[in-house]
């Protein structure tokens, strides 16, 4: 009997997690495919540590090869998928097109920067989704510290030591809060610069972390105001130019500094599928199948699934619900191929964490609010056990970063045109929807995907 062909597309924290309990499952009695542009999974929650130079960029990127045994690595980015003939075709890194056929099918594409049509922002700003966007920042924003600590015109001292970052999901309010810290000492290793670098914070919530619990975003709040962030609700970005940005409360920022971190969209493979959608997401029954195409199962940011836990609803674009569905997709492949039984995704959220820099987060593991050192501890100490690898890496970072000072080192690595936002716009959200949003902004409550940052139990 042929041995079946299983290909996962996208190695995020669904499609890694699909991969690897497929292979310690199939041991080695399927044959096992995972297609991802790079070689390696990017840990995306602790991006901001590498943009404040906490974390050296390859500490996060936890090696596919290492990590995964008996699982075929093809790099490439997937281009369509034939539904009818079972094959889909492929882009490699070097440009060459190429086709692989498939019994079953487990898409995993993740998610992109979600843009909205507001002038200038395609062109002026920039996002935090993977690593050279981390490493592009990193030097950005030191280079604008360097440089307002030599200019002469007040004026543009002010305007280069502003950094503007819209969005106060998880990931915008942990910029906003590593970046202050960031440019502060930044600031302290350059006598000449006598202004003191201004973070703002937007979000046209009314609270920062509008998607938690209140009592996480009262602490993160109280911890960003602390360290002088300016954060102003109800407010996002009417235009961005080249040297500054007009907001929706009719001011003007001088800036040269606008960093995106709205939210995400499903990736625009989805959208090529032809198969029903929610949102952009990819609708699965409960069991992380696709209707009609028994042998295609989807998890993930890609993909609608039911969330059991509240009758009616879909489970949000988190890295706790992509790991675990990753995992119960693995299961019901190898059901469908008579290994097993397929069983429901269900899974209630255990709590949220914000990693605020230095002894400061906010979190509530199973419920129980913290904040400080011990919010702090609990953090970091998941995420080195949520890390698939580079553990010890990372807690020599950490450890050193606790007592010696950051080098404020630009390595140039990273052109600007690399790390730029993607172009596609979505249509501006019907306001009727986001009573907080009025032509073009960003509508409340947009949260960062698997993107952005697990819940405590898988972050």
């Amino acid at each position: 009997m042929a041995r079946p062909r299983i290909v996962i597309v996208g190695a995020g924290f669904a499609g890694f997690h699909a991969a690897r309990t497929l292979s310690r499952r199939s041991r080695g009695h399927a044959d096992i495919t995972l297609i991802n542009p790079a070689d390696y999974l990017l840990y995306v929650p602790l991006l901001p540590e590498v943009m404040a130079g906490l974390l050296e960029p390859r500490r996060i990127a936890v090696s596919l090869t290492g990590t995964l045994r008996h699982v075929r690595q093809v790099p490439g980015m997937v281009t369509n998928v034939d539904l009818a003939t079972r094959r889909l075709d492929y882009t490699g890194p070097e440009g060459a097109a190429n086709t692989i056929d498939y019994d079953r099918l487990v898409l995993t594409p993740g998610s992109v920067n979600r843009l909205l049509p507001i002038p200038g922002v395609g062109m002026y700003a920039h996002g935090l989704r993977g690593l050279a966007e981390a490493m592009f920042l990193r030097d950005h924003i030191t280079l604008q510290v360097e440089l307002a600590a030599q200019a002469t015109d007040p004026e543009e001292r002010r305007a280069r030591c502003t950094f503007v970052v819209v969005g106060a999901g998880y990931t915008g309010t942990e910029v906003a809060a590593q970046g202050q810290l960031f440019t502060d000492a930044l600031a302290k290793s350059l006598p000449r610069l006598r202004e003191r670098p201004r973070w703002l914070l937007l979000d046209t919530a009314e609270r920062v972390l509008p998607e938690l619990d209140p009592r996480l975003s009262r602490t993160a709040a109280r911890v960003l105001a602390r360290r002088g962030v300016d954060v102003r609700t109800r407010t996002s970005v009417r235009e961005a130019e080249a040297e500054g940005v007009q907001l929706t409360d009719d001011s003007y920022v001088p800036t040269r500094s606008l960093i995106w971190c709205v939210g995400v969209r499903p990736d625009p493979l989805v959208d090529g599928l032809g198969l029903p959608s929610a949102d952009g997401r990819l609708i699965v029954d409960e069991y992380l199948s696709v209707p009609g195409h028994p042998e295609v199962f989807a998890c993930g940011d890609a993909a609608a699934v039911p969330d059991l836990t509240r009758p009616g609803h879909h489970t949000p674009m988190t890295a706790q619900h992509a790991v675990r569905q990753g995992r119960v997709a693995a299961h019901n492949v190898a059901a469908s191929c008579g290994v097993g039984t397929r069983r429901p995704y269900r899974h209630h959220d255990l709590g949220f964490l914000v990693d605020l820099g230095g002894l400061d987060a906010a979190a509530n593991p199973f419920g129980v609010p913290l904040s400080g050192l011990p919010a702090s501890l609990v953090t970091r100490g998941y995420h080195l056990l949520s890390l698939p690898g580079n553990r010890s890496r990372v807690a020599a970072d950490w450890l050193l970063d606790a007592i010696l000072p950051t080098p404020s080192v630009r390595l140039g690595l990273v052109p600007p045109q690399t790390a730029e936002l993607q172009v596609n716009c979505e249509p501006v959200p019907d306001p009727g929807r986001h009573a907080a949003a009025t032509s073009p902004q960003i509508p409340a409550g947009f949260v960062p995907a698997a993107d952005g940052h697990p819940p405590p139990d898988e972050r």
